[in-house]
């Protein structure tokens, strides 16, 4: 599975747009008096206004190449403050292969950047920047219907990792091991590691594979259309 593009919510438009643009060095694709696109690799992320009083976060991932993962830590601890667990600013899944870290951007998002070693590939660069970022690799799906979703998933192709099952109360990784790249399936009131937040429903909407739009709204509820 492919993501080729994410949209989000803010309560700080502004702030989000300086952040990732101006702070950080993303390419700026386009942008509105609603909203701006940024590259992300091969994929887009958008961030548009939201024009409620709640204040939405999301947590998504990207890929990094697998050789640059201290390059890029050094390179996030320059700009942002990383988050911590147990005391620890990164992270090794075995499951996976991946090392991790994490920061918050100026809506509250839960950030990482993680190198996927059996599946991502390596770089030449010598330095770090967010030019070298793969793609967005994880982006939460948050509901109270986690298996009516799920199968909904499944049956557009969109398989829970290694044939796992469905669990309710836990976080399912939507989206095959070799391609690096997941929906992360979930419950409310999960708490995210390297934070203190827990999931939320929020709306949101991405495209993947160039194949299947996916949107949810503020209740939790999915629609999926096939891009024409």
């Amino acid at each position: 599975m492919i993501i080729n593009k994410v949209t989000l919510y803010s309560h700080a438009w502004n702030e989000m747009r300086n952040f990732y643009v101006d702070v950080l060095g993303f390419e700026l694709i386009s942008q509105t008096d609603d909203g701006f696109e940024m590259k992300a690799g091969e994929s887009v992320l958008e961030i548009k206004k939201y024009h409620h009083q709640e204040k939405p976060f999301y947590h998504f991932a990207m890929n990094i190449p697998t050789n640059l993962f201290t390059l890029a830590k050094a390179w996030a601890k320059s700009k942002v403050e990383l988050t911590r667990e147990d005391d620890e600013d990164e992270v090794f899944f075995s499951y996976s292969d991946a090392h991790a870290f994490y920061f918050l951007d100026p809506s509250g998002n839960i950030v990482e950047f993680i190198s996927r070693y059996s599946v991502s590939p390596t770089s030449e660069a010598e330095s770090f920047s967010v030019q070298d970022v793969l793609c967005i690799s994880e982006i939460n799906i948050t509901t109270d219907e986690v298996r009516v979703l799920g199968n909904q998933l499944i049956s557009n192709g969109v398989p829970v990792r290694s044939g796992e099952a469905i669990s309710e109360d836990g976080l399912n990784f939507m989206g095959e091991h070799e391609a690096g790249a997941f929906l992360l399936l979930g419950p409310r009131k999960r708490r995210w590691i390297f934070s203190d937040k827990v999931s939320e429903i929020f709306p949101l909407s991405l495209v993947i594979n160039q194949q299947l739009d996916i949107s949810l709204d503020g209740e939790g509820l999915m629609e999926l259309k096939k891009v024409e």
